[in-house]
């Protein structure tokens, strides 16, 4: 293997493995090693690996990995997000974290905003009544609605979150936020957003709610079925940041009871939903396979960082995006 550093892999093509196009400038700086080939060959590759390169959350970190692993030196992890890492036990064995912030916010929030014009729009069905094979003419009173002048409430004002407001304030969006730490006048100004300390508020004023959050314990089920009440009836939920972050059964009974119009979910609890779920089956609601990221552009970004990032740990450099425990 030469001396390049040898990096593990989950596997190398879909369905969850690296991007076939980033391997060629993987292998310039790494010898990779999948999962398979360290499961067949442990006791030749086990010593010998100093990165693990985690890509759309595989390989799964665990702890009988890193006892396997003794001379591991850092895990790289593309994406902003890090609750699929348990970081105490990843910081227990020494090892570093590392992950990408920088590199997603605008893929993702333009996802954000295509799904808030698509649901808006009504786009599914109606993309669904021009190609039926039962279509003979199209509905003259057909309507959706408009976000031009509409209430956009954004919960999470961190990068993407303030991405999100830019994109909002070009369709002439009345911009709420609320956030842990309101931000400094000059961003709210620049978007035009206003801070509202209780979320309760941001709920019954919007007729957009964004949820651009990480997923923590303080996090978890935070949209639930007592937020789901303050919503206004004619409100769209849409959710990009992850699935947890969501009471799915309370929002699977608001949607069939009228209690909010829609959501539009790039993100769900588990990925994906079992093929049955209501979810899946609603008018209303518009699922997205967690591609918030999943541009070429952006995963190239995130590739060239994660290199870096692996490089500076075993160089004994600055590490790019260090993740801690605290």
């Amino acid at each position: 293997m030469g001396e390049l550093p040898v990096v593990l892999i989950q596997g190398i093509g879909d369905p969850d493995g690296i991007a076939e196009e980033h391997v060629p400038f993987l292998k310039k700086n790494f010898s990779l090693v999948t999962m398979k080939e360290l499961t067949e060959n442990r006791q030749h590759f086990r010593e010998k690996i100093r990165a693990v390169y985690v890509w759309e959350t595989k390989p799964v970190i665990d702890r009988e990995l890193l006892q396997n692993l003794p001379n591991l030196k850092v895990i790289a992890s593309a994406g902003a997000g890090v609750d699929h890492l348990a970081l105490d036990l990843i910081s227990s064995f020494g090892v570093k974290v590392t992950n990408t912030p920088l590199e997603v916010s605008n893929a993702t929030a333009d996802l954000a905003m295509t799904l808030l014009l698509a649901s808006a729009r009504n786009l599914q069905e109606a993309i669904q009544i021009a190609v039926s094979s039962d279509t003979q003419q199209f509905f003259s009173n057909w309507m959706a609605d408009e976000v031009t002048g509409a209430t956009l409430g954004i919960i999470g004002m961190g990068r993407v979150g303030l991405k999100v407001a830019q994109r909002a304030k070009a369709f002439e969006m009345k911009i709420l936020y609320h956030n842990r730490n309101q931000r400094k006048e000059e961003d709210e100004r620049a978007v035009g957003a206003t801070y509202c300390a209780k979320m309760e508020d941001l709920l019954q004023q919007s007729d957009f709610v964004m949820l651009v959050v990480n997923l923590t314990p303080e996090t978890c089920k935070l949209i639930g079925e007592r937020e789901l009440q303050l919503m206004k009836p004619t409100a769209t939920l849409i959710n990009i940041s992850r699935g947890g972050v969501v009471d799915q059964d309370a929002l699977v009974e608001a949607l069939q009871n009228g209690v909010i119009k829609a959501a539009a979910l790039d993100v769900t609890y588990p990925e994906p939903l079992p093929r049955a779920h209501p979810l899946l089956r609603m008018k209303n609601v518009i699922v997205t396979p967690h591609i918030g990221t999943a541009t070429h552009n952006t995963c190239r970004l995130m590739m060239q960082n994660m290199t870096k990032s692996i490089l500076a740990v075993l160089n004994g450099h600055r590490i790019p995006n260090e993740v801690t425990s605290n």
